[in-house]
């Protein structure tokens, strides 16, 4: 039961400048606390909130072109329009989001997620009606009807919400991603102001935080009142990042320095002008943004007593069959969750034997595998400085990794990304949840190169003898490789250019790590290897514990316990990554999966092909038909190799 004089209190110290719609919001919070199963008060009833069936079924209008191109565009401008935020990040031109967009923020209520999965779905239903014309309209009709299931999740799960990288996203609050976290992140990095137009689309968006937080209250409202409530320690890190966010004063945070640094910039405006549109900016980050955002986090607080302490998703209303469907998205396998934990075990096995061996023959002899290193991952010769000069160093290292390969690419790979790549470190508001390393797209017009991001809220978290094989795996041959190439092809859908399949994707950048050690990059570096083994090893504990956590029903602290003792991984970094695992159920199952399927389907291809075998040809076979599920990437090797044979 919710104090709601303890709302009242929050308005009165200051939200008394919100919008009306603002005031909704907190309506909205206090109904949600109240305990759901009961009826919503009278301040709720100015809410309509739609089920499904009485959502709008019409699709997106598109210009004249052939029957499939038009329903591959439906597909771009109903995922566009419900996501303007990504739209940016990626920089598509106006018609493919169904019209101007760098003004709007996404909106999440009930109603809107209800509308773009049934959109899909009916769009799909088109789809199914047209004959494809040629070979190249039949492929991409079969992998859009894949991406817009992807992309709509299932129908018999209405919870959490649509993430364009991952599909269904089952807790629209957590702690590392999200839309409180992703539209303001995008916004920062990716909403360029050129002109005095940009800067006021900026405001704009600013001005629509309260609209964009109600609708993301309504829709964890409408989550919560059918049972399903993030575990009780996910609350409380979402607590704690959601006020790191607001922590520095509103001239001093990100969304304000990002505009304040571009304005300053303009041409022919006065400086009057640009104080005036930074005032306006400050205003809107205090006056809105901040009071929504403390509501949000005094939501999540009061949830705490009804929030499970299981850690997996098997105890929300019917996880297990949501447990299910993700592992067949996410890990895009027929395996059952009981064969992928032992194959985890196996791998996990096979991995330590090979690290055995490199620790013996440095000298290594006493103790487990993660025990070992663990203690090398405190020996001084492979930790940075702990100051800003270590961190610069650690950041110059990861560029010059970066341009070592990139000389060594032409040996193994025909075609070169148009896009170059930047490392960057996280935000300090982000390190306490963001992973260790990470990567994102550039936009396409090139305005904006591929971003690879590196966490150095803790030092130690980055031993030098990992960092090689966290740059093959984010960079280059990793996802910027395969990401921007993908970006590029310009003959595809669009929705295609932005395909996220997460064992495509996701296995590409882990047989990218084994590329780089068979290009010889760990020559005379045998820790480098070991660090390299250490990552392998760390994907085949994520087939144990998220099986583990979330069919197997184990603890936060079992999941915790293996992943440390097997990997020698440092706590702060295991910590964030089982609970990143309790909140992204499926998603850690890519990474092996699909790279075993990808070195299966290479060593077919050598086997069959022989001497006549051209990694090139291979590599750019896999990688210019874009990201696609692991059957249709294994039809169309098969396809290759018979055409090499000339059968």
């Amino acid at each position: 039961m919710v104090d709601s004089s303890k709302i009242g209190d929050l308005l009165n110290e200051g939200f008394m400048s919100m919008k009306k719609n603002l005031w909704l919001l907190s309506s909205l919070c206090s109904f949600m606390l109240m305990g759901c199963q009961d009826k919503a008060d009278d301040r709720v009833s100015e809410v309509e909130v739609k089920t499904p069936d009485m959502v709008e079924s019409e699709t997106p209008k598109v210009p004249d072109t052939s029957p499939l191109q038009a329903n591959f565009d439906q597909s771009a401008i109903a995922l566009f329009q419900a996501r303007p935020h990504y739209a940016t990040v990626l920089g598509v031109d106006d018609r493919l989001a169904g019209g101007k967009y760098s003004d709007r923020l996404d909106d999440y209520s009930p109603a809107s997620e209800a509308k773009l999965r049934q959109q899909l779905r009916q769009i799909t239903q088109q789809l199914d009606n047209h004959e494809a014309a040629d070979e190249t309209e039949k492929d991409n009709q079969m992998v859009m009807r894949n991406l817009n299931r992807y992309f709509s999740g299932n129908e018999n799960f209405s919870h959490g919400y649509i993430d364009l990288w991952m599909g269904l996203s089952p807790f629209i609050v957590n702690q590392i991603n999200g839309p409180l976290i992703d539209v303001p992140n995008a916004m920062v990095n990716n909403h360029k102001i050129h002109s005095r137009q940009d800067a006021e689309d900026y405001l704009a968006r600013l001005d629509g935080f309260d609209a964009f937080l109600q609708g993301v209250m309504a829709k964890l409202s409408a989550d919560v009142e059918s049972g399903w409530v993030a575990p009780k320690v996910i609350l409380e890190k979402t607590v704690a990042t959601l006020e790191a966010f607001i922590e520095p004063k509103a001239i001093e945070h990100p969304l304000y320095l990002a505009f304040e640094k571009q304005v300053k910039l303009l041409d022919g405006l006065e400086e009057s002008e640009k104080r005036a549109l930074c005032q306006q900016a400050a205003a809107h980050i205090d006056n809105d943004i901040y009071a929504g955002y403390r509501l949000l986090i005094d939501s999540q607080k009061q949830l705490m007593d009804r929030a499970t302490t299981e850690s997996g998703i098997w105890a929300q209303p019917n996880g297990g069959a949501y447990y299910a469907d993700a592992v067949k998205m996410l890990g895009d396998t027929d395996l059952s969750p009981e064969q992928i934990h032992q194959l985890g075990l196996d791998e996990v096995q096979r991995i330590s034997a090979e690290m055995n061996a490199i620790l013996i023959a440095n000298g290594h002899t006493q103790g487990t595998v993660g025990e070992r290193m663990l203690k090398i991952n405190d020996d001084p010769q492979f930790l940075y400085e702990d100051s800003e000069a270590g961190r610069a160093e650690l950041l110059a290292d990861l560029n010059g990794y970066i341009a070592e390969i990139n000389v060594r690419m032409p040996e193994l790979f025909g075609t070169k990304p148009p896009y170059d790549v930047e490392v960057r470190a996280f935000p300090k508001a982000r390190e306490a949840s963001a992973p260790g390393g990470m990567y994102s797209s550039p936009k396409i017009d090139g305005s904006q190169p591929g971003i690879y991001w590196i966490n150095l809220r803790d030092i130690k978290a980055n031993a030098k003898f990992d960092l090689k094989t966290l740059t093959y795996h984010e960079a280059n041959p990793g996802h910027h490789w395969q990401v921007a190439l993908n970006l590029a092809q310009e003959s595809l859908p669009m929705v295609r250019r932005i395909a996220p399949y997460n064992a495509y994707v996701e296995g590409w950048a882990l047989y990218s790590e084994l590329v780089a050690k068979e290009m010889g990059m760990y020559e005379g570096d045998p820790y480098g290897d070991l660090g390299r083994l250490k990552a392998e090893l760390f994907r085949a504990v994520r087939l144990v514990v998220d099986t583990g956590l979330h069919h197997k029903k184990w603890s936060r602290e079992e999941a915790i316990k293996y992943m440390a003792e097997t990997t020698g991984t440092v706590d702060s970094d295991v910590v964030a990554e089982i609970e990143r695992y309790m909140v992204w159920p499926g998603q850690a199952l890519g990474y092996k999966l699909g790279m075993i399927k990808m070195v299966e389907l290479r060593d077919v291809a050598k086997k069959s092909l022989g001497e006549s075998f051209d990694i090139k040809a291979f590599h750019d076979l896999v990688l210019l038909g874009g990201a696609v599920p692991m059957a249709i990437l294994e039809e169309k090797v098969n396809a290759w190799v018979k055409s090499q044979l000339g059968k």
